[in-house]
C-alpha cells in the first residue's frame, strides 16, 4: 500500500484552497467590490468554501500520516 499519492492529493488541495482564499481575500479587500452587483457575497461564500476544502485536505494528510505510522509500527 502506497499512501504517498495519497498525501500528495491532500497536499494539493490544501494548497489550491490557500491559493482560492487568498483570491478572495483580495477581492473582499478591493474597495470596488463594494460597489459590484453581489459585493462581498460571492468572495465570502467562496472562502467558506475554500475553509471546507482546507480542513477536508487536512483531515486527508492525518490519516495519510497515520497510515504510514501504523506501516511503520507493524514492519518494526
Amino acid at each position: 500500500m502506497n499512501t504517498i499519492p495519497v498525501f500528495q492529493a491532500g497536499l494539493a488541495g490544501l494548497q489550491t484552497a490557500m491559493q482560492s482564499m487568498q483570491q478572495n481575500a483580495s477581492k473582499i479587500a478591493n474597495p470596488e467590490t463594494l460597489q459590484s452587483a453581489g459585493g462581498f457575497t460571492e468572495p465570502l461564500v467562496k472562502m467558506l468554501r475554500d475553509e471546507q476544502q482546507v480542513e477536508a485536505s487536512v483531515k486527508v494528510i492525518q490519516t495519510s500520516n497515520s497510515m504510514i505510522g501504523s506501516i511503520i509500527d507493524i514492519t518494526a
